[in-house]
């Protein structure tokens, strides 16, 4: 695909935008679980802290999202997209601008984002873009009663 990535654009969600988020996520994140479909990842970042729900544009066509939270002791991403085929244009890196800027000026002090293991495309990115991985161990669980991940 040829995009002009001086059309590029890193901007809040718009309700409308949902059905081409959807489309990405499905092929971004093949196989969520349960607790982690697109739908109702949308619709919860839509009652929470929305304002830090982003796409990138161009020409308006969605080519990809990232999500971020702040709970006032540090910040969290998620989400983070790319279409496959607009990828390592930096795209990924100017919604991580996008984000760590939002995040600084409501006063947020750190950051933190969690990877597979596994994924070292994804890992060597963040790693380009100044992110350790940090010895701690990552714990989690399910308040919904799904035993799924």
């Amino acid at each position: 695909m040829n995009t002009n990535i001086s059309a590029l654009a890193v901007r809040p969600y718009e309700l409308s935008d949902e059905e081409a988020v959807v489309a990405l996520w499905n092929v971004a994140f093949p196989d969520p679980a349960p607790h982690n479909d697109p739908q109702t990842a949308i619709a919860r970042k839509q009652e929470i802290q929305r304002e830090l729900f982003f796409v990138a544009t161009i020409e308006e066509r969605l080519v990809g999202t990232a999500l971020a939270g702040y709970d006032g002791h540090r910040g969290w991403v998620y989400s983070v997209a790319v279409d496959p085929e607009c990828r390592r244009r930096g795209i990924g890196a100017m919604l991580m601008t996008r984000v760590e800027s939002e995040l600084a000026c409501i006063g947020c002090p750190k950051l933190n984002l969690q990877v597979l293991a596994s994924n070292s495309e994804v890992v060597a990115f963040y790693h380009r873009l100044g992110y350790h991985v940090e010895e701690r161990v990552s714990m989690g669980k399910l308040l919904t009663g799904k035993t799924d991940r």
